[in-house]
C-alpha cells in the first residue's frame, strides 16, 4: 500500500459498511495496521538516510583531499560541514526497537565497532574497508566464515532481527562509501 492511499475513516454510522460489527472493526483495524507499518517503514528510510549523510560528512573530514586543503580553505569546509552536520540533527526520527538488557548491550558493542570502522577510514581504507567486510559476512548466514570478524558476529548476534538488519543496511552503505571514495581518490 503506498503512502498516497486514503487514511481509513471510523463513520459515526456504522450501519452503512454492512458486516457483523466486529468484522467491520476488525476490517478497520486492518487498514490501520497497514498504515502503520507503511508509516514504521518511512521513518526507517529517513533515519537510514539521515545516518548515511552523517557517516559521508564524518568520512569527509577525515578524507585526505580534506587534509591536505591548505588551512584557510580546511576551515571553510570544516565549517560548512560542521553547519551541515547541525542541521541534519535537527532531524529527530525514532522508531523504537524493544530490547532487552543484553540486546541493548550487544547492540551498544556493534556501534562501537562501526564507530572504530569510521575512524580508521583516514589512517588505512584498505584494511577498514577488509575489516568492513568481515563484519559484512559476520551478518550473514551464506558468508564466509572464515572471513568474518567473530567478536563481531558474536555482538550481533545479541541484537534483535530488526537491528541486525539496520546493521547490514549501514554496513553496507558504509563499503560502498569505501569504494566509491577509493575509486575517486584513484582517479
Amino acid at each position: 500500500m503506498g503512502t498516497n492511499s486514503p487514511l481509513p475513516h471510523i463513520h459515526e454510522n456504522m450501519d452503512d459498511i454492512g458486516g457483523a460489527p466486529k468484522d467491520r472493526l476488525v476490517s478497520i483495524l486492518d487498514c490501520i495496521e497497514t498504515h502503520v507499518e507503511q508509516l514504521r517503514k518511512d521513518a526507517l528510510r529517513i533515519e537510514e538516510a539521515k545516518d548515511t549523510l552523517l557517516t559521508t560528512l564524518d568520512t569527509l573530514r577525515n578524507n585526505d583531499v580534506f587534509v591536505n586543503l591548505e588551512e584557510t580553505d580546511r576551515d571553510d569546509i570544516l565549517r560548512y560541514a560542521e553547519r551541515l552536520s547541525m542541521r541534519c540533527l535537527t532531524v529527530d526520527v525514532l522508531v523504537k526497537v524493544q530490547r532487552d538488557d543484553v540486546q541493548q548491550d550487544a547492540l551498544h558493542q556493534v556501534n562501537g565497532l562501526i564507530d572504530s570502522l569510521v575512524m580508521g577510514l583516514r589512517n588505512d581504507p584498505s584494511a577498514t574497508r577488509q575489516r568492513c567486510a568481515s563484519f559484512m559476512n559476520a551478518c550473514s548466514s551464506q558468508g564466509e566464515s572464515e572471513h568474518c570478524d567473530k567478536m563481531f558476529e558474536n555482538a550481533i548476534l545479541g541484537c534483535t532481527l530488526d537491528d541486525q538488519k539496520r546493521i547490514k543496511k549501514r554496513l553496507q552503505g558504509l563499503l560502498d562509501y569505501i569504494d566509491k571514495v577509493h575509486t575517486i581518490t584513484l582517479e
